[in-house]
């Protein structure tokens, strides 16, 4: 159909403001190397593929973040042991790149390692590796956090008593339409299923018809992906570098694919860390730390959901914990927590394959990789 030449002469600012325009992007970090002493701001321009500082709050291992749906406030984990496992809240002003920490509460488990909020901003939920327990809290009419409202705690053991002693939750993900989260718990090769309920009073996680979907004995779930409809679930398991598919129906898991996300041959120490499904979820993308340093790509199948590996990726720096693609595709971001600097790779649209554009964010030791979209 042929446009209207108005509509091209107003269209084509419109989309070339859009393309410059720059997007927030947050970096939570451990503090305990001394390299870093929190959270940081940065503006990312989606038009050279470069990141510029613009803010930072100081922050006790903030090292995983979330952002509420509305954009005007920013939770993190605090991830200490010894009792002093924490959740911050934060005011965030996007304009000025600047975090105002509000208050903060005791998660009531040790190690808390991921956090989420759903899109309504009634809750946030956090995972507590070392306590082994899920913690939520309630979100104030300021974006404060009140005390907690429910703490579940796991039980069991995997089969690798070294890692598997007891359960270490690791992650939980909201499926799209919110009405189910996902729970990933390390130690018991478990995807814990619970109905949310964001209106109960006490208990707002209820096992769900399915409670649970079961890993591979000793694989260690980790997170997961899930595309966009929720029919499809992608499991990192960190343990054995392999990503697990699930089928969702209802509710209910069933497995249908198992994948390598190490190259052909590979030998050393594994440590698959994390997963994401590119924008137009054509692609998805596993991270291994321990000894390959390596992104996984893979091409989805949008009919059945299974992946076909396309390739490896070295990420060019030392355990990839955590990386983000661009909302617009056009980038993906690597945080290589041991070298102390993000590395931004380029992403062809067509083949999802990557390409190094030579730019870096030097932080020390970055962990979470959030775009504010």
């Amino acid at each position: 159909m042929k446009l209207p030449a108005m509509f091209l002469l107003f269209s084509l600012p419109t989309l070339l403001f859009a393309q410059h325009q720059k997007i927030s992007l947050l970096v939570g970090t451990y503090t305990n190397t001394g390299k870093s002493n929190g959270i940081y701001v940065y503006d990312f321009n989606p038009a050279t593929g470069q990141a510029t500082l613009k803010g930072n709050v100081a922050s006790e291992n903030p090292s995983f973040l979330s952002v509420s749906a509305d954009r005007k406030y920013v939770y993190a984990v605090n991830e200490n042991g010894d009792g002093k496992g924490a959740v911050s809240a934060y005011a965030f002003d996007e304009e000025a790149g600047q975090l105002r920490f509000l208050n903060q509460q005791l998660t009531q488990g040790d190690h808390p390692c991921h956090i989420t909020t759903d899109a309504s901003g009634t809750h946030v939920i956090v995972s507590n590796y070392s306590g082994g327990n899920i913690s939520v809290f309630p979100i104030q009419q300021d974006g404060s956090l009140g005390p907690i409202k429910q703490l579940i705690q796991h039980k069991g053991s995997g089969p690798d008593r070294s890692r598997q002693q007891g359960p270490h939750v690791h992650s939980a993900f909201f499926s799209p339409d919110e009405k189910h989260v996902y729970v990933q718990d390390l130690g018991t090769d478990k995807v814990h299923i619970y109905d949310y309920r964001p209106e109960s009073k006490d208990s707002p996680l209820v096992p769900a018809a399915q409670p649970f979907a079961e890993g591979t004995p000793g694989g260690g779930p980790r997170h997961i992906a899930q595309t966009a409809d929720g029919r499809f679930i992608y499991l990192v398991q960190e343990m054995t570098a392999q990503v697990k598919v699930y089928q969702q129906e209802n509710g209910k898991l069933q497995p249908i694919q198992e994948i390598a996300i190490n190259e052909a041959g590979f030998s050393g120490r594994n440590g698959a860390a994390d997963i994401k499904l590119s924008p137009d979820g054509r692609f998805g993308y596993a991270s291994n730390r321990g000894d390959a340093n390596t992104l996984a790509i893979y091409q989805v199948n949008a009919t059945d959901g299974t992946l076909v590996k396309v390739g490896n990726q070295a990420v060019l720096g030392r355990s990839p914990r955590n990386f983000a693609i661009s909302p617009d595709g056009r980038y993906l971001l690597v945080a290589n927590q041991n070298t102390d600097e993000v590395v931004i790779f380029s992403r062809d649209l067509d083949t999802g394959l990557l390409k190094d554009t030579g730019s870096r964010i030097g932080v020390g030791a970055p962990v979470c990789l959030v775009f504010v979209d």
